[in-house]
């Protein structure tokens, strides 16, 4: 969730700068490193699916229990941001409400609820999904897709399924990773160091190949896109980093605390970034972490008050 916030925040920045990415190393570094959220997103959603899978399994009660705990959130969030802070839209509400666009921290949600749908299907079929000659094949179609999609053009495919196509790999492993958790556990406690210098090597790469593409072709999706070969990469190694280190923490209560205020600090934190951009210098807050440190701070702030109120928490995530 920081990492969300992170790259909201240096995003905001850079656009200041008119994508002046030279003149803001740091700021591009922090946004490209960040650039792992959301793919660790979808792949962390799988696992605890799985992890938490019911049995006997009802499915009707499974889609109502997933899609009410995630739906009255989004769709509080979405009046907000349609109604209130992007008043200003060029497509109805219903239409930003499929597609993810009232605010645009909000466009991956509705792809969550199409993984939704079909988790059952992947858990009932996740033997033969990650049989090694399978495994392989989808994982060359998710490569293929995310190259498409950065190098050459956008998929021709409308949000949500072109963001559905471009993650069920990641869906997939995280499936899989709650199945072997203890044997992948074993593993990655043997080359922590390794993975940990490939984390930092690819999130170096993943920032000069988004610099070097704006270069080219002075389309800010090319730093801003975390749809790319080489963000898949860098997000499952830092993910099995950081799996393995958080393993070995004995104390979860402080981490369980902060995480779950994790939702409805995604939700609420671009409200924040867009009243301290309105009313505070720019030039104050251009000065790096300032304007991540302010933001989450508020946000989290706002979510331990929300907390203590269970029925407001339902429905503001």
């Amino acid at each position: 969730m920081l990492s969300v916030v992170m790259i909201h925040t240096s995003t905001k920045i850079l656009d200041y700068s008119n994508n002046s990415l030279l003149s803001h190393p740091l700021d591009l570094f922090l946004n490209q490193s960040s650039r792992f959220a959301v793919p660790l997103f979808f792949l962390i959603s799988a696992f605890v699916l799985e992890l938490n899978y019911p049995q006997p399994f009802n499915y009707f009660s499974y889609l109502k229990k997933r899609f009410f705990r995630l739906f009255l959130p989004y769709f509080f969030w979405s009046i907000i941001y349609y109604f209130i802070i992007y008043p200003h839209n060029t497509h109805s509400f219903f239409s930003a409400l499929f597609t993810g666009d009232a605010s645009y921290q909000l466009y991956f949600i509705p792809a969550l609820f199409i993984f939704y749908l079909i988790f059952p299907l992947l858990h009932r079929y996740i033997q033969f999904l990650t049989r090694k000659s399978v495994f392989i094949f989808l994982c060359l179609c998710q490569i293929l897709l995310l190259s498409i999609d950065y190098y050459w053009h956008s998929l021709p495919f409308p949000y949500p399924l072109s963001v559905f196509l471009l993650n069920f790999i990641l869906f997939i492993i995280g499936i899989a990773a709650s199945l072997h958790q203890k044997k992948i556990l074993a593993w990655l406690n043997q080359h922590q160091k390794f993975l940990f210098i490939s984390a930092c090597l690819l999130a170096l790469l993943v920032t000069i190949e988004g610099a070097i593409f704006y270069s080219q072709t002075q389309n800010y999706l090319s730093f801003y896109s975390q749809w790319r070969p080489s963000v898949l990469l860098y997000s499952l190694v830092l993910a099995a980093y950081l799996f393995s280190r958080f393993n070995r923490i004995e104390n979860h209560i402080f981490i369980k605390k902060i995480a779950s205020y994790s939702f409805f600090v995604y939700f609420i934190h671009v409200l924040f970034l867009e009243l301290i951009w309105h009313f505070l210098p720019h030039s104050f807050l251009v000065i790096p972490p300032f304007l991540f440190l302010l933001v989450s701070l508020l946000s989290y702030l706002s979510a331990i008050i929300v907390s203590k109120f269970p029925f407001l928490s339902k429905i503001t995530g």
